[in-house]
């Protein structure tokens, strides 16, 4: 069965993946709508700049991007996009001047209680898949207090064998944001009407819920049937936003992106697919559209993982439901398509290939190595999520 080719965005949405390491020879692609691929040449002369030596403003070139621009400098992208008042669909050209920081200096004093580390701790031998948020949950401290242990910043790369020190005691930071997100005692439960098209794992996404929750308020178990038409109850609806909400700074995913990744990692579970075709799912949603439903893409290509209908993805209707989408990209004996298209679960000996070369024998794209930069992010959103 030939593989069916499907349109990659590659887009970028905030800093470079902790997995990722930027040179100047990596080239950067940024895409917004009516605008074209664009590629940051090798000898754009953009090489990674100390703090002290950061300028006020960035003269743009010819390739630059404000992405590729945030990295070089040590900034976050949204950053950047707000203190030059712009947007994601903003469009930066040569001559333009890009500012690189902002008017609040008052928040630099924010930061100075969690740069002292606990005068005692311990170490962490950093093995494949750890992160500093998931290094930080497990010893119950904050991240920024792990960072500023060991001397790193936000952006900072971690690699199996590297011994990390982990101070004492949870971080002063961290008891605020576990008090953000405890549990809201719920008004009262919701309703859902069931339509055509909806899964009992979408409908519990939408709501910020888990599926087994959502279960449990109806009676109803993993194999149970609904129907147009059916009354479900909603439980807790009114606890959801604060939970989306507290989320957003850890994950740096906004609510539209939480509930897609929740609902990937709830069609991944439902079909038995392990942990780490459910990662390579999320990786390659982020890469290809923002982990957003999109209506456009590269010529037909549609919804989170640009299927595109000439292909044999299905129906545009089908390809931007994102249950029935999320199926297809897994594939195996479920799979929606049947044998019209090759998902994850077809590929013989996917489980060891590379996290790119999985992602790539799905999509066929052009650019595959972006895949591999969100390998480390991938693992976050699930560890938090699933």
């Amino acid at each position: 069965m030939a593989p069916a080719v499907v349109g990659s965005i590659a887009l970028s949405l905030t800093t470079q993946p902790a997995a990722a390491a930027p040179t100047a020879e990596t080239a950067q692609r940024e895409a917004t709508p009516g605008s074209a691929f664009r590629t940051a040449p090798a000898n754009s002369g953009m090489t990674s700049r100390p703090l002290s030596t950061r300028p006020a403003e960035h003269t743009v070139v010819l390739g630059d991007t404000i992405s590729r621009i945030a990295s070089v400098y040590g900034l976050r992208t949204a950053d950047l996009l707000a203190w030059n008042g712009l947007d994601w669909a903003s469009v930066i050209r040569p001559g333009d001047r890009i500012r690189l920081a902002g008017d609040a200096p008052s928040a630099a004093p924010a930061a100075d209680p969690v740069t002292t580390p606990a005068p005692a701790g311990k170490t962490h031998t950093v093995s494949n898949g750890d992160t500093p948020w998931s290094i930080a949950q497990a010893n119950g401290i904050g991240v920024k207090a792990l960072l500023a242990a060991n001397g790193l910043d936000d952006g900072a790369v971690i690699f199996p064998g590297q011994t990390l020190t982990v101070p004492a005691g949870a971080s002063s930071a961290a008891a605020p944001a576990a008090a953000s997100v405890a549990p809201v005692t719920p008004i009262a439960a919701a309703t859902h009407t069931v339509t055509a098209g909806d899964t009992l794992s979408a409908i519990a996404s939408v709501h910020g819920l888990g599926l087994d929750a959502v279960l449990a308020a109806n009676g109803l178990d993993r194999a149970s049937i609904i129907y147009p038409g059916q009354e479900l109850v909603i439980p807790g609806a009114a606890a959801a936003p604060a939970v989306q909400t507290a989320a957003l700074p850890e994950l740096g995913l906004d609510a539209e992106q939480i509930a897609n990744a929740r609902l990937i990692i709830q069609v991944g579970r439902e079909r038995g697919v392990p942990d780490r075709g459910i990662a390579i799912a999320l990786a390659t949603a982020m890469v290809e559209s923002w982990i957003r439903n999109l209506d456009w893409g590269d010529r037909d290509s549609l919804g989170l993982f640009q299927q595109r209908p000439s292909t044999g993805w299905g129906t545009p209707d089908q390809v931007r439901d994102p249950s029935r989408s999320i199926a297809t990209f897994f594939g195996g004996a479920a799979d929606p398509n049947g044998t019209a298209t090759r998902g994850l679960l077809d590929v013989p000996g996917w489980e060891s290939l590379s996290f790119t070369d999985a992602a790539q024998a799905v999509q066929i794209s052009a650019y595959p190595d972006r895949y591999g930069e969100w390998e480390q992010q991938a693992y976050r959103w699930l560890a938090a999520l699933g």
